[in-house]
């Protein structure tokens, strides 16, 4: 048997802010990988999923991308320029759509975008467990003057349409090796996941501006001599009066975040948890380049 029976690639999940990309890769992984949020701009890194098919042989590495939104900082260019760079890639796009909003003029840049890029697409209408069937074949009759190569009504959230998607996105993938082992579920570092889930609690809870204004560097992770994984993680917020919300009364937003993401680590790691969250000013630090490649953007 030689090696090119296998097939991979790598597809790049692409969409407007909050259709739900992140809970999509999650629902093909069969594990959380991405945080999700109901605010927009919650994935702020390319972050790769991996799902292997050992009876297809085939590998597919899902790579879920910040939405793509008009930029007002320097963050955001930096998370649009991320996009469009993981699609010149890409062996195939996954280009998931709202089926609760009409397709929007974003929606269509996108599209216009796609179609450049030459890359197979499908589209994967999401959300369709709470629309009526005539607004999902209205979505999908106004989407289809793009003649992408496939059309898959979903709902992410209730893993309807997963099982479509894979049949779809393995007939895509050329043949080729592995890119990961077949265990692999992402190529993040733990250290990344686990910032990120402690930054998904805080998303729950926070209000108004303060959500894009926060980031969560992990320190320190270590495994102790009683087999529980010690984590020290900062919160990085741009103003003083940010930090007061972080921490919350008598520290209580600090505890409710930690109790929270905690359970959720020791859910993806598997073993107890010991995590101890700071909070930091660092003013500014979305409009600043040195921060942001400091904080890995």
């Amino acid at each position: 048997m030689t090696h090119f029976e296998t097939r991979s690639g790598f597809v790049s999940v692409v969409g407007r802010p909050n259709v739900g990309k992140s809970t999509l890769v999650n629902a093909l992984v069969g594990q959380k990988v991405a945080i999700t949020s109901p605010r927009p701009q919650t994935t702020r890194n390319t972050i790769r999923g991996v799902l292997t098919l050992p009876e297809e042989n085939a590998q597919i590495v899902l790579v879920d991308t910040p939405g793509i939104h008009k930029p007002k900082t320097a963050l955001g260019e930096r998370l649009n320029t991320l996009v469009y760079g993981s699609l010149a890639d890409a062996d195939a796009a996954l280009f998931v759509v709202d089926a609760t909003k009409p397709i929007g003029p974003g929606d269509r840049l996108i599209a216009e975008r796609l179609k450049q890029s030459e890359v197979p697409v499908i589209l994967a209408l999401n959300k369709i467990d709470v629309v009526s069937r005539e607004t999902i074949m209205d979505q999908l009759t106004s989407g289809s003057g793009w003649d992408f190569d496939a059309y898959v009504p979903i709902s992410a959230r209730k893993r309807d349409g997963i099982d479509a998607i894979v049949t779809e996105l393995v007939s895509l993938l050329p043949p080729g090796p592995f890119f990961f082992p077949p265990e692999a579920r992402s190529d993040q570092p733990d250290s990344f996941l686990a910032g990120e889930i402690i930054r998904e609690k805080y998303l729950a809870r926070l209000r108004e501006e303060l959500p894009h204004s926060l980031a969560v560097v992990v320190d320190n992770m270590e495994m102790d001599d009683k087999g529980i994984l010690r984590i020290s993680a900062t919160a990085i917020v741009e103003r003083e009066s940010q930090k007061g919300m972080a921490i919350g009364k008598g520290g209580s937003m600090i505890k409710a975040v930690g109790t929270d993401a905690r359970q959720d680590l020791e859910h993806l790691f598997g073993t107890k948890v010991f995590l101890e969250i700071r909070v930091k000013v660092e003013k500014d630090w979305q409009r600043s380049d040195e921060l942001l490649d400091r904080l890995g953007f």
